[in-house]
C-alpha cells in the first residue's frame, strides 16, 4: 500500500502541474486506496474499481461514473509502472443525463433582480438586498460561475480597463472578463453601499471579497443557493416545496445562448466565434462550451433567418 500511495501522490502532482483541478478526483482516489487496503489487495483490478464505484453511498450515476473515471486515469498512469495493473474500460456504468437547463427570458431576469432588490430585511441586514441584486445581475451579464463571482476580491476589478480578473477557477485558468460601463457603475455603487454599511459597524471587519454577508464573512454557494430558491419561489418560477427548478447555473446557460442569438441576428459568422465564447467562459476545450448551447425558439429562429438569407443570396447569384 505504501507503494500505491507514493504512486498516487506522484500522479496527482503530475496532473496538478499540467493545470488540472483535482479536488474531487483526489478525494475519490484517496478513498479508493483505503478501500483497496480494506480488501487487502495490492494492485488495481477492474473488479475492485467497479465494486468501489457501485458502493451504496455512490448512488448517483454521475458519481459512479466519476469514480471510475478517476480510477481509470490513475490506473492508466500506473500501468506503465506496474504492468499487472488493470485499467477499467469505459462504459461500465452509465452517466446521468444532462440536466435540462432553464433558459431565462429577459423579463424573468428583470423579475429576479427586482425581487432581489426588494428582499425583506431589517437595518441589521440592510446590505443583503444590494448584495443579491448586484451578484445576480453580474452573473446574468457575464456568464461567470457562481464560485468565480463569490471569490472576487476588490483588487480584481480593473476600474480603468473595465475588466474583472477572474483567478484560477474550475480548470485552474485565469482570465479577464470585460464589463459594460453600466455593470461597472452598478459594481461601484454596490461597493460604496457595502463600505458605508461596515463603516457604520466598525466592530465587523469584512473579508477581502466583493460580495460578503452582513456579518462580513465570505459568502458560500449554499447560502446564495438558498436565497435564490426563495426568490424564484416568490416570483413564481419555482413551485413551493419543489426540489427541482431553475438554477443559478442556468444563468450561465442563458448567457451562452443569448450570445449566439445576438451573433446570428447581427449577421456574424458564428463558427469562428465559438472559440472566443469558449475562452470568455473559461473553458479548456470548446466541447465544454457546447454543453451550454441549448436550442431555444429564439436561437432556432435566428439561425433559420440566417440560413434563409444565405440561400436567397445563392439563388439571386445564380439568377
Amino acid at each position: 500500500m505504501r507503494l500505491l500511495t507514493r504512486h498516487l501522490r506522484e500522479y496527482l502532482e503530475l496532473r496538478r502541474g499540467l493545470g488540472f483541478d483535482l479536488g474531487r478526483a483526489q478525494s475519490r482516489l484517496n478513498a479508493f486506496l483505503k478501500f483497496i487496503k480494506q480488501k487487502r489487495a495490492r494492485q488495481i483490478t477492474t473488479a475492485l474499481a467497479l465494486e468501489f464505484a457501485l458502493r451504496p453511498d455512490h448512488r448517483a450515476p454521475s458519481t459512479q461514473a466519476g469514480c471510475l473515471s478517476a480510477i481509470r486515469g490513475f490506473a492508466r498512469y500506473l500501468s506503465g509502472i506496474e504492468p499487472k495493473t488493470e485499467v477499467p474500460p469505459t462504459g461500465l456504468v452509465r452517466r446521468g443525463h444532462r440536466p435540462q437547463p432553464y433558459i431565462y427570458s429577459d423579463d424573468e431576469i428583470i423579475r429576479i433582480l427586482d425581487a432581489a432588490g426588494q428582499h425583506p430585511s431589517t437595518p441589521r441586514y440592510a446590505l443583503k438586498p444590494h448584495t443579491l441584486y448586484c451578484l445576480f445581475g453580474l452573473l446574468s451579464v457575464t456568464g461567470m460561475r457562481l464560485t468565480e463571482a463569490l471569490n472576487l476580491k476588490l483588487e480584481d476589478i480593473g476600474w480603468v480597463e473595465g475588466v474583472l480578473s477572474v483567478g484560477r477557477s474550475k480548470f485552474q485558468k485565469s482570465r479577464l472578463v470585460p464589463l459594460h460601463k453600466s455593470t461597472l457603475r452598478q459594481l461601484r455603487d454596490y461597493i460604496k453601499q457595502r463600505d458605508r454599511f461596515f463603516a457604520e459597524r466598525p466592530w465587523r471587519q469584512p473579508a477581502n471579497r466583493v460580495f460578503v454577508s452582513t456579518h462580513g464573512a465570505a459568502l458560500t454557494s449554499t447560502e446564495i443557493g438558498y436565497d435564490f430558491r426563495m426568490l424564484t419561489r416568490r416570483i413564481g418560477l419555482r413551485v413551493t416545496g419543489a426540489s427541482h427548478g431553475p438554477r443559478i447555473h442556468d444563468l450561465r446557460h442563458r448567457f451562452a445562448v443569448a450570445t449566439l442569438v445576438r451573433w446570428y441576428r447581427t449577421g456574424k459568422d458564428v463558427a469562428p466565434l465559438l472559440p472566443v465564447l469558449s475562452t470568455y467562459l473559461g473553458h479548456v476545450f470548446i466541447t465544454g462550451t457546447y454543453w451550454y448551447l441549448t436550442c431555444t425558439p429564439e436561437l432556432s429562429e435566428a439561425a433559420a433567418k440566417r440560413l434563409d438569407r444565405r440561400w436567397k443570396g445563392a439563388t439571386d447569384a445564380k439568377a
